[in-house]
């Protein structure tokens, strides 16, 4: 990766009109007075910032479950997954990924298999950080299907900030692990709820990257994992 890479990373187009807005108000900020002008500067460059798309690489072993986002697990609990999805009322272990204002907020599929539904639902934007955001907060969840038959869902949540989720998956369609499938706007969570028996491999305040942090594996009988700051 070049120097400048490192900084610069291309966005997603979702972004664009968002842009073009800020640097319109930024101009009319430098003409009414300068000094605000720079302001507009610093936020025109957030908001290039927020809905930048890097390109990651995502580990493709079969069985791995990735993070569908960066950002920092805040929490792990037993929960039933949201029930417009048409999953079995059975609570699984739900790993749920809070984005901040600055985390990368496309989102991406943590494993391959085939999309049996989208669900969106209204609600409201409380704290995306808290429990009751999973149950209470807008929200668009995916169910996926596995090649063995057994599903995952993933569901993009509303925060605080955000009021806009962006998903432009179809029902029926597959997906790759690692692959797009959409963005939430200004500060949000996505949780996965894991298939019966599958243990996560993060720590709540563990930090993500979507498309390259390993959530759990299919395939081991490792016990779930235990952290400490330090």
């Amino acid at each position: 990766m070049t120097m400048l890479g490192t900084f610069i990373k291309p966005m997603h187009p979702e972004g664009i009109k968002f842009v073009a807005i800020f640097a319109v108000i930024t101009a009319v900020l430098f003409w009414l007075f300068a000094p605000l002008g720079w302001i507009g500067v610093g936020l025109t460059v957030w908001c290039y910032y927020f809905f930048r798309d890097p390109k990651r690489t995502t580990p493709t072993r079969e069985g791995l479950i990735i993070s569908p986002a960066d950002g920092v697990v805040s929490l792990i609990e037993r929960a039933v997954p949201p029930r417009e999805l048409g999953m079995a009322p059975d609570a699984l272990t739900r790993v749920s990924v809070f984005m901040n204002v600055f985390n990368c907020h496309v989102n991406r599929a943590p494993i391959a298999g085939k999309v049996l539904s989208v669900a969106y639902r209204p609600g409201k934007f409380f704290n995306a950080s808290l429990d009751k955001a999973s149950e209470d907060n807008e929200r668009n969840g995916l169910c996926l299907e596995l090649a063995d038959g057994r599903q995952i869902a993933v569901v993009q949540i509303a925060g605080l900030v955000a009021r806009r989720i962006v998903c432009w998956t179809k029902t029926g369609q597959p997906l790759l692990t690692g692959e797009r499938f959409g963005l939430i706007r200004f500060g949000s969570r996505v949780d996965v709820y894991l298939p019966e028996g599958v243990e996560p491999l993060v720590t709540v305040g563990q930090g993500t990257i979507a498309g390259e942090t390993v959530l759990a594996d299919l395939t081991s009988h490792e016990a779930a994992r235990t952290g400490r700051t330090g």
